[in-house]
């Protein structure tokens, strides 16, 4: 029984990789150095932080109190806000559905200041239900869903930057 499973897995090896199907593994970033302007205390910004510590590869991310000019590119993450909306309401006019939306601006500029990353926003949506009955719980879940999001948003700012290419002198 063993022995036909190993089989069969191994027939199937070829097909598997000749899919393009592959690991996303570690981004490598077309810079050696990144300074990181952000506000403080930020939920983003310790996202995109804890992001870019485990990112691997040889990017070195440099902080304030030291000046943007000892790296790179400087990464400027200029804000987030949040946004509940209302989808759905019953009949006696409590909350049954909401949808939640978290939006971040950043962009990328060099030492010399030319930019490589325009002004940019990402966004994410999630939806849930609602229930005043159960208002902790619902509050509890929605903190969760932020922190998700949050994370979904560092994740694509680290994509974006380890696609970026240095803007073209003209």
């Amino acid at each position: 029984m063993r022995k036909r499973t190993l089989l069969s897995l191994m027939a199937l090896a070829p097909v598997v990789s000749a899919c393009g199907f592959r690991l996303r593994g570690a981004p490598s970033f077309p810079f050696k150095t990144l300074y990181v302007q952000a506000p403080e205390g930020s939920p983003f910004t310790r996202e995109v932080l804890r992001n870019l510590a485990t990112a691997g590869g040889n990017l070195t991310v440099v902080l304030p109190p030291a000046k943007p000019d000892t790296a790179e590119a400087t990464l400027q993450l200029l804000g987030e806000r949040r946004q509940r909306i209302i989808l759905a309401k019953t009949v006696s006019g409590q909350v049954r559905e909401v949808e939640l939306r978290l939006f971040a601006r950043f962009r990328l500029v060099d030492q010399q200041g030319r930019v490589w990353l325009e002004d940019t926003e990402l966004q994410q949506k999630r939806e849930m239900s609602y229930s005043e009955s159960l208002a902790l719980a619902k509050d509890e879940e929605e903190a969760m869903l932020y922190r998700n999001m949050y994370s979904d948003l560092a994740q694509q700012l680290l994509r974006r930057l380890s696609a970026v290419h240095a803007p073209v002198d003209e």
